[in-house]
């Protein structure tokens, strides 16, 4: 019988590409979403309406529900029976978190927790992901690993440190098959328009469109390790796929930073980064997160996970996306992408 998984989160970037995955790996998926006025579900509303000759869109199920609400959760996983659950769900934009700190803290930290016990108290013997997160390493020195200690630096990596422990604790202390992954920054044309790289590329098409004179800007010197959520998402998978539960550090192993991004993407399109960017102190963190890279080796070893697509094809691919959608072609500017850019560490 087909495994049957169940998804938070599922009209994210992550939770749309993981969908995608599960349901080419024949899974039965159903995903979370939370009610709203507006419908937010551009992501995968290709799975929700596939050609008649598609079996998928009859194997993908959604639900109303909200990491804020135990007895939803409770119902859902009683009513789903999965075997496999990916808690993707979070407020994610660290920025953001400063300004709803209670907020993040509900529903990164205690609502994992809420899920946790949903599974508990069901006596179903499901897989548990947890998606933590390279921001609760905070000024850690890099490379981090999964030994490396953890100082987060907003409530956004707060928060998660606290559902981090929580799912390490219903494991040693329970015995479900839970496990974290510590992913560092993962990024793709579905990125939302308010984190740094996808406001760097649809910036740049905006520019080319005649529609944006100045890209306003925070900390150009952070470092992030960059890597493709579709890579990332594979490592998901294969953790719940192993004998034992551990928790995995995902990672390219190679730290860039704001600077270099913007640099890049400028380039691919034959423009000078320098004539276009500022920098507002508007958008500068209260803290900052100064350096993170990460040691995937864990994960090279046991999972045998390693990252397919280059930064340089990275980037190129969120260009091309957002010069589409904003009505420039991207043959007129783009050029293939280039196998890599020499690391910075």
């Amino acid at each position: 019988m087909a495994r049957t998984a169940l998804i938070t989160g599922v009209t994210g970037q992550d939770g749309s590409y993981l969908a995608e995955l599960l349901l080419e790996k024949g899974y039965e998926v159903h995903g979370v979403v939370r009610r709203s006025s507006s419908m937010n579900r551009g992501r995968i509303d290709h799975l929700q309406h596939s050609n008649p000759g598609q079996p998928a869109s009859s194997r993908f199920v959604l639900h109303y529900g909200d990491m804020t609400d135990s007895g939803g959760l409770n119902r859902l996983v009683k009513t789903v029976r999965p075997d496999e659950i990916y808690n993707l769900a979070a407020q994610s934009h660290v920025q953001i978190s400063f300004d709803q700190p209670e907020y993040t803290g509900d529903t990164d930290g205690v609502g994992t927790t809420r899920l946790l016990e949903a599974i508990r108290t069901t006596g179903l013997p499901a897989r548990f992901y947890q998606a933590s997160t390279s921001e609760m390493f905070g000024v850690s020195a890099p490379p981090q690993s999964e030994t490396t200690p953890f100082r987060p630096r907003s409530p956004y990596a707060i928060a998660k440190l606290y559902a981090h422990w929580m799912t390490i604790n219903y494991r040693e202390a329970h015995h479900l098959f839970a496990c974290s992954g510590i992913l560092f920054n993962h990024e793709s044309p579905r990125r939302g328009e308010n984190f740094v790289t996808r406001k760097i590329t649809r910036g740049i098409a905006q520019i080319l469109a005649g529609k944006l004179d100045k890209l306003r800007m925070g900390n150009l010197d952070a470092k992030r390790d960059w890597g493709h959520a579709r890579d990332y998402v594979r490592a998901m998978w294969l953790m719940l796929q192993q004998d034992e539960p551990e928790d995995y550090v995902i990672a390219s192993g190679v730290d860039r930073s704001v600077r270099d991004f913007a640099e890049t993407a400028f380039r691919l399109v034959g423009l000078d980064w320098r004539k276009y960017v500022e920098v507002d102190e508007a958008y500068m963190r209260p803290a900052d997160v100064p350096d993170l890279r990460g040691d995937a080796t864990k994960a090279a070893t046991k999972l045998g996970w390693k990252p397919s697509i280059t930064f340089d094809q990275l980037v190129h691919e969120m260009l091309e996306h957002d010069l589409k959608l904003e009505g420039v072609d991207p043959a007129s500017h783009l050029g293939k992408p280039r196998a890599g850019i020499s690391p910075r560490r």
